[in-house]
């Protein structure tokens, strides 16, 4: 659920325990899924820019999936910012072309959700429900009931992708290293390990960050973790993001990830794939946040809740106390078929160093994380959800920067926000060359 906060800064001491600690790879890779017959015409979706044949038939297969998207659509809806939402059965939505759902339709919310457990994390205050803010339902836009918006891609957004065969799918483990200091990707985090895990909760103020070049991302976001750092890596992820390459633009977005291989096979952003079950008819994953957070002014946040079913083993996705967007089956994976061992909250940026210096993309609000409330990003009420189904604080939070003159993290308590950090910066500085 999205909130305007207008708390004072919380004056609390710092901590900025910064320990050695093996980071995810996030890179950026294109975008998400519908029609390209409205993007230049038939002759652009017919025509494959790849050359190998692989590629040449992965094209055409994406191009034949965004021309069955726009077919079933029942409803069409532009919005303000450009994008076009087809309102598709929630029954042919891609997760349904997965063998094991073939012929389903999504399963009815659980009826129990996580309650904090008492004593625990300081918690938000009720709030009347509101609609997350998306430009594409700023007009009281939605999709009917059994519908599930999502974003049409276009074949322009394919063609900006590197590889049509793995069009909205991240890179191989093995073009990523243990060592994400060395690998062009930067992170300010807060994580969580050593335990069993069954869910998170945080409260993230949502930036427009600038991004300096297609080549890069800036993104904040929760990751819920299973498995090594190897080939068995099991990942659930959801946030915001600013991804020229992936959707064509410079909004801020709400995203999803999933991987059960550590990006190498399985998984993708948002609806590309058979994997994440939309249930909701007012939020599309992919879309853009508006309004968002204005240094020195207005704070916007999102409440983001992953938990896992315990009676159907799902991994759901809530918007803070209100509706659920969808969830991820439980089959799609091995580790997090049980539990998760790490949870992990924060930003990254990719640095391609251009012109041989550091990139100026910015983190969170492109602010350090010193200046505080009205400038720096945060999250707020960091919580994890136990083998009660309850939330709890997560009170063995851990900080770390990669490169703390261009993107830092600093955090503490109170009770009004729980467990909280501000997090990111600049990029390039005199102290970032």
């Amino acid at each position: 659920m999205a909130s305007s906060s207008g708390r004072k800064d919380p004056r609390v001491p710092i901590i900025a325990s910064l320990v050695p600690f093996l980071l995810l790879l996030l890179v950026s890779c294109s975008a998400a899924l519908a029609s390209a017959k409205k993007d230049g015409g038939g002759k652009e979706g017919s025509q494959a820019p790849f050359r190998a044949g692989d590629e040449r038939a992965a094209y055409r297969r994406i191009v034949s999936r965004m021309a069955r998207m726009e077919k079933d659509s029942n409803k069409t809806i532009q919005s303000p910012d450009g994008d076009i939402i087809h309102c598709v059965p929630s029954h042919r939505q891609p997760a349904f072309d997965h063998p094991k759902l073939r012929g389903q339709k999504p399963e009815d919310e659980p009826v129990v959700r996580p309650v904090p457990k008492g004593g625990g994390a300081a918690e938000e205050e009720e709030e009347a429900p509101v609609l997350f803010p998306q430009a594409w339902s700023d007009g009281g836009e939605r999709c009917p009931e059994g519908t599930v918006p999502i974003r049409r891609t276009t074949a322009r957004d394919v063609k900006r992708a590197r590889s049509a065969s793995r069009f909205g799918m991240k890179p191989r483990a093995s073009n990523a290293r243990r060592d994400s200091t060395s690998s062009g990707h930067e992170h300010a985090v807060g994580y969580v390990t050593g335990d069993q895990f069954y869910g998170a909760k945080a409260s993230l103020n949502v930036w427009s960050a600038k991004v300096a070049s297609a080549a890069e991302f800036s993104l904040s976001q929760i990751w819920v973790i299973s498995g090594s750092f190897g080939n068995d890596l099991n990942t659930i992820e959801a946030g915001w993001q600013v991804s020229p390459e992936l959707y064509g633009d410079s909004n801020p977005r709400f995203f999803t990830y999933w991987t059960t291989d550590a990006y190498q096979e399985t998984g993708c952003y948002n609806l590309h794939c058979s994997g994440f079950v939309q249930t909701n008819n007012r939020i599309a994953i992919g879309a853009a946040i508006s309004p968002t957070s204005v240094y020195n002014g207005r704070q916007f946040d999102i409440s983001l809740l992953i938990w896992k079913d315990p009676h159907r083993g799902n991994w759901w996705l809530q918007l803070g106390s209100g509706p659920l967007v969808g969830y991820w089956p439980s089959f799609l994976f091995t580790h997090l078929s049980g539990h998760a061992n790490m949870v992990q909250f924060g930003g990254e940026v990719v640095n391609s160093r251009p012109s041989g210096s550091h990139t100026p993309t910015q983190m969170g609000s492109g602010h350090f994380p010193r200046e505080g409330f009205n400038r720096a990003a945060y999250f707020r009420n960091v919580q994890v959800v136990d083998g009660d189904n309850s939330l709890v604080p997560a009170a063995a939070l851990r900080l770390v920067a990669d490169h703390p003159g261009c993107y830092d993290i600093r955090g503490g308590y109170n009770r009004a926000w729980g467990n909280y950090f501000y997090y990111g910066g600049p990029g390039r500085n005199v102290h970032c060359p």
